[in-house]
């Protein structure tokens, strides 16, 4: 693992980060952004084998896809920060004509994004696909996705679950971010999903807990366990246990912050909780 102070150093500027792109311009989804900071952040930097360039192809690399568009603050922090793109590009969050839309897309050629992800559920349809084209390709990395865990609610993603099990997709590791919170409050009381982990286990899923998803060093020890059990016939599934808006003390325990912007004395608030690290944009 890299250095775990420099990690820690990271996650605290990613969080300043999303704080900042989501006040100027009082949209986008920090609650959820939050609560992958951690997760991001390890992948990134002592996950995934990646080459220096990006390209669209990502042959002979491992490659992520981002289901649940919406927490792209994050993403778009955290892929600037390993160097995709130059950091004060997140000035331009949800500006017109930016590359770092409130959801990626593809056509503005944004380092780092391989899909347009504002519409919840297929995700992990394209991370299956780009599965079988490593395979075809000879190609043995792995291919990583994020999903939520209202984005279950999706009928999409039980077909493609039914589908890695049944074609052997074991090249692929999906992780479901366990905060149980949406838009619209609790998951169980909006649509509950019962037990995800029995669920996955009766697709023939292999699946790996990891109870604190802001925890580095769980998060760092739960991926390096999936990749070791990858070539083996089965798709493996992570429940990442998160808690929406971590880091900032009046964000979290509630889903009021799914999507919703700080004042300008909140974000005094929660930037004094997070001092500044690695320097802001």
């Amino acid at each position: 693992m890299k250095n775990p102070s420099y990690l820690n150093d990271l996650v605290i500027q990613v969080r300043r980060d999303i704080l900042r792109m989501v006040h100027k311009v009082n949209s986008g989804h920090p609650g959820g952004s939050l609560g992958c900071t951690e997760f991001l952040v390890v992948l990134f930097n002592s996950i995934m084998k990646r080459k220096k360039d990006f390209d669209m192809n990502g042959i002979d690399e491992d490659i992520f896809f981002l289901s649940n568009g919406h927490i792209s603050p994050v993403f778009y922090s955290v892929l600037a920060r390993v160097g995709y793109f130059e950091i004060k590009e997140l000035e331009t969050f949800r500006l017109i004509d930016s590359r770092l839309q409130g959801h990626p897309t593809t056509h503005e050629g944004l380092p780092g994004v391989r899909i347009a992800s504002g519409s919840l559920g297929q995700g992990l349809s394209v991370a299956i696909g780009a599965c079988e084209a490593k395979k075809l390709n000879n190609d043995t990395h792995i291919v990583y996705s994020l999903h939520g865990d209202g984005e279950l609610q999706e009928g999409q993603n039980w077909e493609a679950i039914m589908y890695a099990s049944a074609k052997k997709i074991d090249n692929l590791i999906a992780t479901i971010d366990l905060n149980g919170k949406q838009i619209d409050g609790k998951t169980d009381d909006v649509l509950s999903l019962g037990n995800i982990k029995s669920k996955f286990l009766s697709f023939d899923w292999k699946v790996i807990e990891i109870e604190n998803g802001n925890d580095i060093e769980s998060i760092y020890n739960g991926l390096n366990l999936a990749k070791s059990m990858t070539g083996n016939n089965t798709p493996i599934c992570i429940l990442l246990k998160t808690e929406m808006g971590n880091g900032v003390d009046f964000m979290m325990n509630t889903h009021a912050w799914h999507g919703k912007a700080p004042n300008d004395e909140q974000l005094i608030q929660g930037l004094s909780q997070n001092p500044e690290t690695l320097g802001d944009f």
